[in-house]
């Protein structure tokens, strides 16, 4: 019989996934320090980083050494670039990068998506299929935790809750969404997920082949250290 992955060798898997999204989170705190300062209680989307580099258990000290280093000369030579392309049978795609070789960066994403049966397109090619909102997912199965989520959320600012299945989506304008994030939060309400998102307009259906190979696309290009984050339109069961 063969034996399954070593308690030595998951933990170093672990560990290299660990290590590629707390780079991912230095480089958005970074970013966000340098172009809205460093202070998070003027900078809301430094805010968001910090919150979800805690959330990830990254330490306090990590974190203020990203933000001594978003005045430093390698913090200078970062940039934050948008491709737009398509995967598999079309579907849509938003690449969020940051980088300090743009060159490189376009290389992998080009050979990425060449790979799985996509191609880069032209800026705007894509865009105007999805929205830029800010999204708070939460669990509502409990009774009347729906109609209590609806009232503090649209007090605060939001723009709509969609509810099914014992699960609510909140959605607000990406202005709207620290304020609405902060009143949830103080009515005792924890958010499996909160963000700022590009969200499809419309999801696209996909056979179990094309969804294969989607995730397998999607994967690569999270392995992309230059990669922060990825949107599509496809229909992809959880």
């Amino acid at each position: 019989m063969g034996r399954g992955p070593s308690i030595e060798g998951r933990k170093n898997a672990e560990d290299a996934r660990r290590g590629k999204l707390f780079t991912k989170l230095i480089r958005e705190i970074t970013i966000a320090a340098r172009s809205g300062g460093a202070d998070p209680a003027s900078n809301a989307r430094l805010r968001a980083g910090i919150d979800k580099a805690l959330t990830a258990n990254m330490t306090k000290d990590t974190i203020e050494r990203a933000l001594k280093r978003a005045t430093g000369a390698d913090a200078a030579k970062m940039e934050e670039i948008r491709y737009e392309g398509y995967g598999p049978s079309g579907v849509a795609l938003i690449i969020d990068c940051m980088t300090d070789n743009a060159q490189r960066t376009v290389a992998d994403i080009r050979h990425a998506l060449g790979k799985h049966g996509g191609n880069l397109g032209t800026s705007g090619s894509v865009a105007f299929q999805f929205k830029h909102v800010g999204e708070l997912v939460l669990d509502t199965g409990k009774p009347g935790s729906e109609d209590q989520l609806l009232e503090i959320a649209l007090d605060a600012g939001a723009d709509d809750v969609q509810s099914d299945s014992g699960e609510s989506v909140v959605l607000t304008t990406p202005e709207n969404f620290e304020a609405v994030k902060k009143a949830v939060l103080a009515a005792g309400l924890k958010p499996d997920r909160a963000d700022v998102t590009w969200r499809p307009e419309n999801r696209t259906a996909v056979n179990a082949e094309v969804a294969e190979t989607l995730r397998d696309l999607l994967d690569w290009l999270d392995e992309l250290d230059d990669v922060q984050a990825v949107y599509h339109n496809a229909e992809l069961a959880v």
